[in-house]
């Protein structure tokens, strides 16, 4: 008897219905064809063990089971559910009338319970997509797939459950997500402030406008001024996610597995901060089976590069082109994958190797070209598109120590989201624009060309600090922000001498 239940795969961050075809016959032998690795290949065992601990006994029959489309490469052991439910039906162990109306995934222990597999939302999308009545995954995925309205989802324990299902003698429990409340509920939640940071105001300011620009930056200090404290604040100052942003961010998460098992949707921007000895596929994505890297992790939201210069430079040179593209395309001799990469660069380092050249207390004790090498780890190309370099000084002892009272995120915040309505506003009409940084250089033109004052001092800059014509973009785009944060419509000199002290690397001094 021929049978179809129906599973998915997972390629990037979308999903494709795979149709399981089981048919018994005469016989004792196993065949499982359709491009099966071996993850797939070993479901066998765990379904024989899965059947005989719960006392259900598996069919003496030869077994024929096709994963079609079978020029899909089919990987790990999501699919060991729906290949057990198959074959029972084709056994007429399960009654068979409702299996095609249900997208089935699951992975099996040996005692029958259902175990959490990856990419379970982009896989109830495309359920919803095809038209499907519902699904039956892991109870931990039950939120993550409930998600998706006009799709019934029940989430199982154990494979008996999911036989008394379709046999009618058990009603699994439909999981409700009210996906707006939960969402809004939790969009403003955030574990740092910046009000917990005394000082560093013309620090904050720089911070402020990247965030309401979309812009990358890279903050230059000593040892334990303040840049990592005052990076990990930085999501607690964006605009809050739209469900749109969201949705795209948690197919992501969902992918890579990174989703925990009470969360439906990520209601806050992401941070990822990777440590120095992160490898290039690590970062940007790839390997043997396709995973997003921490660059598409952090899509939406922020990646924080600690301590800059320690990163081999083969992993900072991979940076380039997704910083321009938002997004990555990785192509292999058997596959190509695309993953979404609008991210939010913030990055940071010492200025020297001993952390204190130009400190205005302590003594450097680098030699010049000490220096000039450190600073060589980061290449021009890349500094080139980081939009805002800032300088920190160490906050003095009577600072710390004064009973003040620094300004809230919530505030910061506020200023923000005013300048980014502007810029909405601006770039409703371009495709895939949202944010000043993602400008075009027609759009920047159009929209960011200073006053004679302006185009005059930026004339002076651009002769006496040597600046590429990418610096030169990265200086408009920055004091089209500025102006957006002061309600101008226009960008005045002043925008531009705001945006020019931004770009404290290309000065004379630094490197010895």
């Amino acid at each position: 008897m021929l049978v179809k239940t129906f599973g998915a795969a997972v390629h990037g961050i979308n999903a494709t219905i795979v149709t399981i075809e089981v048919n018994v016959s005469r016989g004792i032998r196993f065949f499982l064809v359709g491009l099966p690795d071996n993850a797939v290949k070993e479901s066998q065992q765990r379904i024989i063990s899965a059947l005989q601990v719960n006392k259900i006994e598996f069919p003496r029959y030869q077994i024929v089971i096709n994963m079609a489309p079978a020029d899909i490469r089919k990987e790990g052991s999501a699919y060991d559910l729906p290949l057990a439910i198959g074959i029972l039906a084709a056994a007429k162990t399960i009654e068979n009338e409702e299996l095609d109306k249900y997208l089935i995934m699951g992975e099996l222990s040996l005692d029958g319970t259902v175990q959490p597999v990856k990419g379970i939302l982009p896989i109830a999308i495309k359920a919803r997509e095809e038209g499907f009545k519902g699904m039956i995954v892991p109870k931990q995925n039950a939120r993550e797939a409930a998600v998706v309205n006009n799709l019934e989802v029940y989430g199982a324990e154990n494979i008996v459950e999911v036989i008394d299902f379709f046999n009618g003698n058990k009603h699994l429990e439909q999981v409700l997500v009210d996906t707006r409340q939960e969402f809004f509920e939790n969009i403003g939640q955030f574990d740092t402030d910046f009000s917990d940071v005394k000082g560093q105001e013309s620090v904050k300011r720089a911070i402020e406008v990247a965030a309401a620009g979309g812009h990358n930056i890279i903050m230059v200090g000593p040892p334990g001024a303040g840049k990592s404290m005052m990076a990990k604040r930085i999501p607690s100052i964006l605009p809050p996610l739209t469900l749109t942003e969201a949705l795209e961010t948690t197919k992501i998460h969902s992918v890579a597995g990174k989703m925990s098992g009470n969360t439906s949707l990520l209601a806050q921007r992401p941070f990822r901060n990777p440590h120095h000895t992160i490898s290039d596929v690590a970062l940007v994505g790839g390997g043997t089976f396709p995973q997003p890297g921490e660059i598409s992790l952090a899509h939406n939201g922020v990646l924080f590069l600690d301590e800059l210069p320690e990163f081999k430079r083969t992993v900072l040179e991979v940076l380039r082109q997704p910083l321009e593209d938002r997004k990555i395309c990785i192509s292999r001799a058997k596959f190509a994958i695309e993953y979404p990469a609008s991210f939010m660069l913030v990055s940071s380092m010492n200025p020297c190797p001993c952390g204190y050249h130009n400190h205005p207390e302590r003594e450097c004790v680098c030699s010049p070209g000490m220096v000039q090498k450190y600073l060589s780890r980061i290449s021009g190309p890349l500094l080139d598109r980081i939009d805002i370099h800032i300088e920190i000084v160490p906050v003095p002892f009577d600072k710390l120590s004064e009973e003040s009272h620094p300004e809230p995120s919530t505030n910061i915040r506020e200023r923000v989201i005013k300048a980014r309505l502007i810029q909405e506003e601006r770039f409703k009409d371009s495709k895939g624009v949202y944010c000043n940084a993602q400008m075009s250089s027609k759009q920047l033109r159009t929209y960011g060309s200073p006053d004679a004052a302006g185009s005059a001092l930026l004339k002076n800059a651009m002769q006496r600090l040597n600046l590429s014509a990418r610096a030169y973009d990265r200086i408009l785009k920055v004091s089209r922000t500025i102006a957006d944060l002061s309600a101008s419509e226009k960008v005045e000199s002043h925008h531009i001498a705001e945006a020019i002290n931004y770009r404290n690397l290309d000065r004379d001094g630094w490197g010895g």
